[in-house]
């Protein structure tokens, strides 16, 4: 079967998006708006999940009597989840209205986190923190998918955007909350109240999600057909490589800033603050921009962070320096809400696939990131290192985005 140009696919998945946005048109926009509200508090809750666990690590160790590096594993668990989760349940439920699909899968998650608050064993509750990262990546692409749908096509990543503020939010309010509720009481009392947020975007979805139709010729087969195009692994490439030098960067910030920097311990929280402030400001800022133009968008943000990356690595022995650079670094998450509406253009008729997708990708970048890190500073390079080999990330995503765009050239003049 021949390759679709690209200039096809991307008029495919956009005369798709104008269709389903025709059915929303009759959606006001309170409705609009209380829909985004549910989807976000999703995405809240999953990020709240996803971020706390790592400083209430210690806690968990203690009462299952593991080291804390064992206990670490239990966040491998939960990437493993999600890069495994995504791509299969979105080819499984291709049959499934999209409705139905988000409620399942936050269903899923807050079954998972209550059952994780109570796990009898290290074992169980290690099982149970790769069960609830399966939905993950599911839920932000479908998520994203009802988002672009009611919104016109020139405002498509800004509706991805909104969603995704559940996320970025997270980084910034609940994560902190629910290591405060670990710390004060119990680290399963944060599980708890994750799964809490999990039952009330069951509750929000029923009550605002209106009730839809599976698509017209929908099915596995179509849903794998998102792997047959060259533009979709491309994608997906950007996001493994050019998203690592984020996480290379963030992995081992508090010890960059109590080690390199010279600041306090108390300090830290100001500095993760600093991150997810910056997470904020990159998708807000990212999703408008992305409407102007998602190549520019993506292109810019990486060329922005490598240049980013080499001034933490030389600059982060300063305090000032290194706040600027944690801040601008977080502003570096603008390009998400581009990566995503891309994949919604190259991927066609398999787009929950490829949406789902694009968050393996996303867990992926942040594998890569941790452990490249984690190398250099083994081989005694020190934590300001980190910053180079989230250059080098960087340049590796830009370079395959020119590819991608040179390919998308030739597809066209072809």
């Amino acid at each position: 079967m021949s390759q679709p140009h690209t200039s096809e696919v991307r008029l495919g998945a956009e005369s798709e998006t104008i269709g389903t946005t025709a059915a929303a048109a009759a959606l006001p926009p309170l409705a609009i708006a209380l829909i985004e509200l549910a989807l976000a508090a999703g995405g809240f809750g999953i990020g709240t999940g996803e971020f706390a666990i790592m400083g209430l690590l210690p806690d968990v160790a203690t009462t299952y009597g593991v080291s804390v590096p064992q206990a670490g594993y239990v966040i491998t668990a939960y990437a493993l989840g999600v890069v495994i989760g995504a791509p299969i349940i979105a080819i499984l439920a291709a049959r499934m209205t999209r409705r139905t699909l988000l409620l399942g899968l936050m269903s899923i998650f807050a079954i998972g986190n209550i059952l994780s608050a109570m796990a009898p064993d290290f074992v169980s509750f290690t099982i149970l923190r790769f069960i609830t990262g399966l939905p993950h990546g599911a839920y932000f692409g479908v998520a994203a998918l009802v988002a672009a749908s009611m919104a016109p096509i020139h405002k498509r990543a800004r509706a991805v955007g909104r969603v995704m503020l559940g996320l970025t939010i997270a980084t910034l309010l609940g994560t902190p909350l629910a290591t405060f509720f670990g710390q004060h009481f119990s680290w399963r009392a944060a599980f708890m109240l994750v799964g809490g947020i999990g039952i009330l975007t069951v509750a929000l979805l029923w009550l605002f999600q209106p009730r839809d139709k599976v698509e017209e010729g929908a099915s596995l087969w179509r849903e794998l057909g998102a792997f047959r195009r060259v533009q979709v692994w491309l994608t997906l490439a950007i996001a493994s490589t050019g998203f690592g030098g984020m996480f290379a960067v963030f992995s081992y910030i508090a010890k960059t800033t109590t080690d390199v920097a010279m600041m306090p311990v108390s300090t830290v929280s100001m500095v993760l603050a600093l991150f997810g402030i910056g997470m904020n400001v990159g998708n807000v800022v990212g999703s408008r921009l992305a409407d102007i133009s998602l190549n520019g968008t993506i292109g810019g943000m990486l060329a922005f962070n490598v240049v980013l990356m080499v001034l933490f690595g030389m600059t982060a022995h300063d305090p000032f320096m290194l706040c600027l650079c944690v801040f601008l670094i977080g502003c570096g998450f603008a390009a998400c809400p581009a990566v995503q509406t891309r994949l919604m253009d190259v991927a066609a008729d398999a787009q929950t696939l490829a949406a789902a997708s694009n968050h393996s990708a996303f867990n992926i970048a942040n594998a890569l990131g941790a452990w490249l890190g984690g190398m250099v500073i083994a081989m005694g390079y020190g934590y300001a290192s980190t910053g180079y080999v989230g250059a080098v990330l960087s340049l590796l995503g830009l370079g395959v985005f020119l590819v991608s765009v040179a390919v998308e050239r030739r597809e066209k003049a072809a």
